[in-house]
């Protein structure tokens, strides 16, 4: 259970996988809702279907977050990340996004470009400045959703090395951005910056 924080201007919630971070967010949400009848809530979903078990896993959770949080619209947007924030922020609703880890990984593929192109981190590098602004810029308040995979063993391959250091990167650009940072672990969140 999520403890009784007023939410922030803008949040980042980074874990592991199964961490408790989207369901934080989703309860984060929920709060927000249950405020204000005037309050509403949007997600922002970054996954894409690439496979059947994606598939099912994005309709898994779309009736979860429903019965979670059935007041929250879903908005599909796998790229154009920071236009999604700014057409969905209102000072009356909340925007979830969930979540940037999927979101960077639709930007950098197919992986292999990332040692070929060099207007490919160009464009990466636009697309996280347009974030910032966006999330800087937000009418109401923004819960972006990140995983932190930056606490195992160094990985084999160039092109996950390159990955690793880009989520790296974006984490420390949002986290400088947001007003709170939250690590989940267990369930269990633990705040790293609060300036709200």
């Amino acid at each position: 259970m999520v403890d009784r924080l007023t939410i922030a201007r803008s949040e980042l919630i980074l874990g592991g996988q199964r961490s408790g971070k989207s369901r934080r967010a989703e309860l984060l949400a929920r709060d927000w809702l249950a405020q204000s009848p005037a309050h509403g809530a949007v997600l922002i979903a970054t996954a894409q279907p690439w496979d059947e078990e994606m598939r099912e896993r994005i309709a898994r959770h779309q009736l979860d977050r429903a019965q979670r949080v059935p007041g929250m619209r879903t908005v599909e947007e796998p790229l154009e990340l920071a236009q999604a924030v700014q057409q969905q922020s209102r000072p009356d609703t909340l925007v979830v996004v969930d979540c940037l880890t999927l979101w960077l990984t639709n930007l950098l593929m197919p992986a292999d470009i990332l040692k070929q192109n060099e207007a490919l981190a160009q464009e990466e590098r636009a697309q996280v400045a347009m974030l910032l602004m966006a999330i800087e810029k937000a009418a109401g308040p923004v819960l972006l959703v990140g995983n932190e995979i930056g606490l195992g063993v160094i990985p084999l391959g160039r092109e996950t090395r390159d990955f690793v250091d880009a989520l790296g990167r974006l984490n420390q650009d949002v986290a400088a951005t947001c007003q709170r940072v939250t690590l989940m672990a267990a369930g269990l969140p633990l705040t790293l910056k609060d300036s709200a």
